[in-house]
């Protein structure tokens, strides 16, 4: 059973490094082992979520995004902290994730407690967002326990993702291989390229780093928006902004996550250059993503509009993840105050998403009161990259290395 989250309260605000360090521990010591033994299904991967008691639905299907991502949250922390009890979750997860292969590198969206097909035809679907996690998953998994069989998973992956779910006329991703939905999407191709940095630094081999700049130059000519410096979500088919208020909406957090694995590029490529349309990025959501009053200051809109009006104020939980991510890396670029800033957001997070409550949530209102009280399995994967990104930084501890 979960241990009950604490019940501190601090003044986020005036938040510390000795704070940070508090949750830090507590993320480490119980809250992923105590997750971990709420959301996983024996042989049969992890449950999708929990509800607001910390209880699975038992007859719920399972989604492939939600395995995928637990596969590489599991590895990624395995890799970390070497601690077997992870590294012998996620060789279920990957086992599991199996299941929802229906040909060669086409994974379906959806399937039954099992991982059986559910004999329905939407959860047939081949999803471009969701593959893009099986490669990250793969890719972190084969580094933790390397295989002869996974790369050509993963190569499979990525060969169907590029030929039956891209548009030969514009190089697009599509969103799934059943025509289900035409609207170009920026998401995927987002992912796809944290799915190449990953690769990169698990394997070493260069040819992921042109896989990545290849996606990265085409969706930054589609989805920039250069004029507000933000990215767009969607285009209409013939590759225009969405009529109205849907074409003028920027979630916050995309704006912080695309920052962030342009910085990772640049790193990785050692070409500073790369990183440049981030401080557009980073500039547009510092501006107008963040609450200034109220009992979440500091947190990220989940949406804001290209002029910086807020669209939507509430306050999604991954959102907070990727604004800290970005912030950790500021700080390892010499930001004054990107510690501080991420450290105080940290605070906030734990403080109002988890502390107090059976399980964390998924979503709040301006005052800090629920309006999604379920704690979906796929968000554990934003949590622990946060987590392991602030720790990168110096900025709190990591998980401890175990023999």
């Amino acid at each position: 059973m979960m241990k009950p989250y604490p019940s501190r309260h601090t003044d986020a605000h005036n938040a510390t490094s000795r704070d940070a360090a508090f949750w830090a521990d507590w993320f480490w010591r119980d809250l992923l082992g105590g997750w971990m033994a709420q959301v996983q299904d024996g042989d049969f991967g992890v449950f999708d979520a929990l509800d607001a008691k910390g209880k699975p639905d038992l007859t719920a299907p399972k989604s492939l995004l939600a395995q995928a991502r637990t596969l590489f949250t599991l590895s990624h922390a395995a890799l970390l902290s070497g601690d077997p009890a992870l590294k012998a979750a996620a060789e279920k997860q990957a086992a599991f994730l199996q299941r929802f292969r229906k040909a060669p590198g086409l994974y379906r969206c959806n399937a039954k407690r099992d991982g059986s097909p559910t004999g329905q035809a939407a959860d047939e679907a081949a999803r471009s967002y969701d593959q893009t996690f099986v490669i990250l998953g793969l890719v972190t998994w084969n580094r933790l326990s390397p295989s002869d069989e996974v790369p050509q998973l993963i190569e499979d992956c990525w060969q169907a993702l590029t030929t039956q779910l891209t548009d030969p006329a514009t190089g697009l991703l599509l969103n799934d291989d059943i025509g289900g939905n035409l609207t170009p999407a920026q998401n995927p191709h987002m992912h796809l390229y944290e799915a190449c940095l990953q690769a990169i630094r698990m394997t070493g081999d260069p040819h992921w780093l042109e896989r990545a700049a290849d996606l990265r130059s085409i969706a930054l000519r589609h989805f920039m928006d250069h004029d507000s410096g933000s990215i767009a979500e969607f285009l209409t088919p013939d590759l225009l902004p969405l009529p109205g208020a849907d074409g003028q909406r920027r979630e916050v957090g995309h704006q912080c996550e695309w920052a962030w694995l342009l910085l990772q590029e640049a790193e990785l490529a050692a070409q500073p250059d790369i990183g440049a349309p981030a401080a557009q990025l980073l500039a547009f959501a510092d501006r107008f993503g963040f609450a200034k009053t109220g009992p979440l200051t500091g947190a990220a809109f989940d949406a804001v509009s290209a002029a910086g009006e807020v669209m939507e104020n509430s306050f999604l939980l991954w959102p907070q993840t990727e604004a800290i991510k970005t912030l950790a890396i500021r700080h390892i670029a010499g930001e004054p105050e990107a510690a501080a800033r991420a450290q105080a957001l940290m605070c906030l997070m734990f403080e109002s998403w988890f502390a107090g409550r059976p399980v964390f949530v998924n979503r709040l209102d301006a005052t800090g009161d629920s309006l999604w009280s379920e704690a979906l399995t796929r968000l554990m994967y934003h949590i622990i990259l946060a987590m392991t990104e602030g720790a990168r930084a110096g900025l709190w501890p990591g998980p401890t290395t175990r023999a």
